[in-house]
């Protein structure tokens, strides 16, 4: 088993770090950090910033006009070793004279998968694997679930009530949490690609489900499933210019034999777009037949400080008549926003 020390735990890190900074820009790619050092001592950093743009390797060497004789990278991911939009990364590194490569992970891709490391070492370049790996791999789960099963990763955002309320059964449902939590939904939506509803809810509340971020231009695909062909009004606000729009029905989706949409299929569609994120911000009915057929991966629940009382909808539509068939969650943080509670969890 390959140890590190505190100094590599601490440089790659940094490069996790790093890789954050491309969140808006990176659309189906991955985020990725590179550090470089030399005797310990940071000599260059980058990160790939933009779909289509230079990887994070080029732009860290490139501060080092691509010269790291004897150095170290620290690299989040896996360099590529194929010729894409840009050149692959394997090769500039070892035309850099770098000494020794330091991964987080290996690449899904299989495009790469395990090649990039083979060049690197049949170059005569040391390469570790695995430092920091669990935290690399949840940095870019949606990118690994897309290129492991072909499906993209679907998380679901919910508002309720301390009492799991979402909405009055009247429909109200403006404004359960506060502004801070909203404004916190919009950097969520920033991070996706595409965001999914319902027909029902887009003809209850008219949503524009679109990224109000003064600083932030990211434009998600708005999705709306429409099994029973309701959506017929293009002046709704989900067919503003500000987004693409694309709607899902029975005459361009697959049917089940009860007539019904069939999810997965959907989804399968979005990926062949190359989506590898969907947040799901719809209704208990949309949200619970998601959760039924398996499609949500994880959840993120802001809960707000109030109680709605028992005329007030679940946050899910979800038939489960005995407690051994419970759906259990792992918690995977919990933090303040605002004046209300944000929990992410996993399905287990």
């Amino acid at each position: 088993m390959v140890t590190f020390s505190t100094n590599a735990t601490q440089f790659m890190s940094l490069a996790l770090k790093l890789a954050r900074k491309g969140q808006y820009g990176v659309q189906s790619n991955p985020m990725v950090g590179c550090v470089i050092t030399k005797n310990d001592e940071i000599i260059a950093q980058g990160y790939h910033q933009k779909f289509g743009a230079a990887h994070a390797e080029s732009n860290a060497l490139a501060e080092i006009n691509h010269q790291a004789n004897d150095a170290t990278l620290y690299v989040t991911l896996e360099p590529c070793s194929h010729q894409g939009k840009t050149p692959p990364c394997a090769q500039t590194i070892i035309d850099s004279g770098a000494k020794e490569v330091i991964i987080a992970m290996l690449d899904p891709n299989p495009l790469v998968g395990g090649k990039g490391v083979a060049m690197l070492e049949d170059a005569g370049i040391v390469v570790k694997i695995g430092l920091l790996e669990s935290e690399a791999k949840y940095l870019n789960r949606a990118f690994i679930k897309k290129m492991t099963t072909g499906l993209p990763f679907v998380t679901c955002k919910i508002a309720m009530s301390l009492d799991g309320k979402t909405a009055m059964s009247s429909g109200e449902s403006q404004w359960i949490t506060g502004e801070a939590a909203r404004l916190d939904v919009q950097k969520l939506r920033a991070n996706h690609q595409a965001i999914m509803t319902g027909s029902g809810t887009v003809l209850a509340d008219n949503p524009s489900m679109t990224v109000r971020l003064n600083d932030v231009n990211v434009k998600p695909l708005r999705v709306v499933v429409d099994g029973k062909n309701q959506i017929t009004d293009t002046t709704l606000n989900i067919f503003s210019t500000d987004a693409e729009t694309q709607v899902f029905n029975m005459s361009n989706s697959k049917l089940n034999n009860a007539g019904k949409l069939v999810l997965s299929d959907i989804l399968s569609q979005l990926a062949a777009q190359d989506i590898n994120s969907v947040l799901l911000e719809a209704g208990p009915g949309l949200i619970g037949a998601m959760v039924d057929a398996g499609l949500v991966n994880e959840f993120i629940i802001y809960t707000a400080p109030i109680l709605m009382g028992s005329d007030a909808n679940s946050m899910v539509d979800l038939v489960i008549k005995k407690m051994d068939d419970k759906l259990s969650l792992n918690i995977q943080d919990i933090r303040m926003i605002g004046e209300d509670i944000k929990i992410t969890a996993a399905l287990k």
